[in-house]
């Protein structure tokens, strides 16, 4: 058998790559509208719960075709406590295959893959769904993937006002500090969902429950804003979807099953159902399916992470990596 050879990035690699903005933007937008397109291949996550602690193991797998060309596997960790251990909550890896052959051809961590796709999803669902003169911006929640929820949405609108709150005082304080520092402007830490959350042009739900809570209350929410909730454990009212005009997700395959998900008791309820979906995104991106349409529209948008979005953000830092000289060269077989 000949030699085989797999790309390796790891934490510093990826730190030193300094992926911009735009960058991360342009390679999750475009994989959306690939598979708006169905020139994708995307199964529904399964989950692996080891029992020994508050925490369990996302899978995500999937393929695009060219000019990505590979296959893709994720396992995340989410483990509600592990600031107790100075660790994040979420680690990740990312494994890319050649889909003709099964060959191995690269091996990243995906920690910051994870937080950096989840907020251009986010970001990208605002830019069609959202007002675009949207100037205050409530986020609840300060675990990895926030940091990049409100970066990436400031990118696109820059916002006037922006609130955020999550359950620990020490949290929320430092992450309105560094998201202060960062984007140059005021971040507001409020004490409660309600002052972060009511009379906000987006509102983006990022919570760490332990169990469903109702917390976000349906009132709170003002006509023509635009909603992501996309916490693990539900953290909104039952009622939320009926004041929506639109409620698009990331997957319909994903979203309409397992046992976690925001909008998991909506699915059941039959709130969200193949009839009440407007659209997947992606569909939305590839111009299939109609965006927001009016500044009155009130809309939602569920995303669970595709690993359509991981593989493609993997394949823009390989393809920066090799052209800059980074990262290393592993001898497989």
């Amino acid at each position: 058998m000949k030699a085989i050879y797999m790309d390796y990035l790891n934490r510093l690699d990826v730190e030193e790559l300094a992926m911009t903005d735009a960058e991360i933007l342009e390679a999750i937008e475009t994989s959306l509208a690939t598979q708006g397109r169905g020139e994708t291949v995307i199964e529904p996550r399964v989950h692996l719960e080891p029992g020994v602690a508050n925490g369990h193991f996302n899978v995500l797998r999937g393929a695009l075709k060219e000019p990505i060309d590979s296959a893709g596997v994720k396992v995340v960790g989410d483990f509600v406590d592990n600031y107790k251990h100075g660790l994040p909550s979420e680690l990740a890896s990312l494994l890319l295959f050649d889909p003709r052959t099964g060959v191995p051809k690269a091996f990243l961590d995906a920690s910051a893959i994870t937080d950096m796709r989840t907020g251009a999803v986010t970001a990208i669902g605002a830019k069609y769904l959202a007002r675009k003169g949207s100037k205050i911006l409530g986020h609840v929640g300060a675990r990895g993937t926030a940091y990049w929820n409100v970066r990436l949405l400031n990118h696109i609108f820059d916002f006037d006002e922006i609130r955020v709150h999550s359950r620990r005082p020490e949290s929320r304080n430092g992450f309105a500090e560094r998201l202060s520092r960062d984007l140059g402007k005021p971040v507001v830490a409020t004490d409660d969902w309600q002052s972060c959350v009511e009379g906000a042009d987006i509102i983006v739900e990022a919570s760490r429950l332990d169990a469903p809570a109702p917390m976000l209350k349906t009132s709170w929410i003002k006509k023509g804003a635009f909603v992501v909730p996309y916490g693990t454990m539900s953290a909104i009212e039952l009622s939320l979807t009926d004041i929506m005009d639109k409620l698009v997700v990331d997957d319909w395959g994903q979203c309409k099953g397992g046992k976690f998900g925001s909008l998991r008791a909506h699915v059941e309820a039959g709130k969200l159902s193949a009839e009440t979906l407007h659209a997947e995104l992606g569909q939305i991106v590839a111009g299939l399916k109609p965006g927001r349409q009016s500044d009155d529209e009130t809309n939602l948008f569920w995303h669970r992470g595709l690993s359509l979005s991981d593989i493609a953000l993997g394949h823009a830092m390989l393809t920066k990596a090799r052209r800059l000289g980074i990262g290393q060269r592993l001898r497989y077989a």
